[in-house]
């Protein structure tokens, strides 16, 4: 072999890289007289996590809304929290069996033992939250469609 073509041509390897930019490739190869020169960027992992990095920035969002607004409920829940129906499960608590209609209890509002004080939506079921008592409905802790953690406070009844 000649010493000819044992010299690389930077100048050809500037062009090809000015090639894989300008067409936006991501890999180009050119074979000639024997001579094969590859030129690729490397993989994109930069791009995918600025595509992956909204997500998380939106998703802290929700949970210090939904934060700013459980102290107020907790605040009060703590004193009578020993005596209070509990959340069966993480959800979302409904005071009514549907928008715009009237809740099932009030405050003030005489339940028997058995009756639906609630609904708390998880994976699309709705579970009815049943008094364990007869009484009174002294307190009510949540809202309409406020998220709910397992053992959460949700009602008094005396």
């Amino acid at each position: 072999m000649s010493t000819t073509k044992n010299k690389l041509d930077t100048g050809l390897v500037r062009e090809l890289a000015a090639i894989l930019r300008e067409a936006d490739l991501g890999e180009l190869e050119v074979e000639h007289e024997g001579l094969r020169i590859r030129v690729s960027k490397p993989a994109a992992p930069v791009v995918q996590a600025a595509a992956y990095a909204p997500a998380p920035a939106a998703a802290p969002a929700a949970p210090a809304a939904a934060a700013a607004s459980a102290p107020t409920a907790e605040a009060a829940a703590p004193a009578a929290s020993d005596n209070a129906i509990k959340s069966p499960m993480v959800g979302t608590a409904y005071l009514s069996p549907e928008p715009g209609a009237k809740a099932f209890v009030s405050v003030g509002d005489k339940v028997k033992k058995g009756d639906t004080l609630m609904l708390v939506e998880a994976m699309k079921t709705f579970n009815p939250v049943e008094s364990d008592k007869a009484g009174v409905v002294k307190e009510i802790y949540v809202t309409d469609a406020q998220p709910v953690e397992y053992g959460e406070a949700l009602i008094l009844i005396e």
